[in-house]
């Protein structure tokens, strides 16, 4: 892993937590390009989602440090099956969306799936609605799987949504084995 990345322990669950909503509720995601705060109020993470993550064997979550050792972006990695590795809690700094740091934690992501655990693909869940984002993803080789997902409406974990029309589009990208 490169020096500006590391694995997240307990100790950053604050930071995470906060780093992850400001990306995408209320006004401070409003600064990026990733909000959801037209689509969804409420919460993206809260403590013990992101500490029962840290605890599950299968999950790994990324940091991405900057000089001074602050996180300013994050993603969850999780172990689906001994070939497939899931992508989620994708979070770049609002302030510093748009110059190419998401695109550095992603084939972080893609690395570390692949030579840590044997991955040949990597999938994740994107809202249909974030065309965007679905368009971003594709520039960098993920393609939609024609899956789709329902949006959890009632669980106020994942936030309140504030459409009736959200639901998941699956994306996937097939992953080259590690360099030996």
């Amino acid at each position: 892993m490169s020096p500006r990345f590391r694995r997240a322990d307990h100790d950053d669950v604050p930071e995470l937590v906060a780093l992850v909503e400001s990306a995408y509720r209320g006004e401070p995601s409003r600064q990026g390009w990733t909000t959801e705060a037209d689509l969804i109020d409420g919460q993206r993470v809260d403590t013990r989602m992101l500490t029962d993550s840290l605890a599950d064997p299968a999950t790994t979550v990324l940091v991405r440090l900057d000089d001074q050792g602050d996180a300013i972006a994050c993603c969850e990695l999780r172990r689906v099956d001994e070939r497939t590795a899931a992508f989620g809690m994708f979070a770049v700094s609002p302030t510093l969306q748009g110059d190419g740091l998401g695109g550095e934690v992603l084939a972080e992501a893609e690395r570390v799936a692949a030579r840590d655990w044997g991955s040949t693909q990597l999938r994740m869940a994107v809202i249909t609605l974030r065309v965007e984002l679905i368009e971003w993803y594709g520039r960098r080789g993920y393609t939609p799987t024609g899956e789709e997902q329902p949006f959890p409406y009632g669980d106020e974990r994942f936030g309140r949504p504030l459409r009736d029309d959200l639901r998941f589009t699956v994306l996937s990208k097939g992953l080259a084995p590690p360099m030996e």
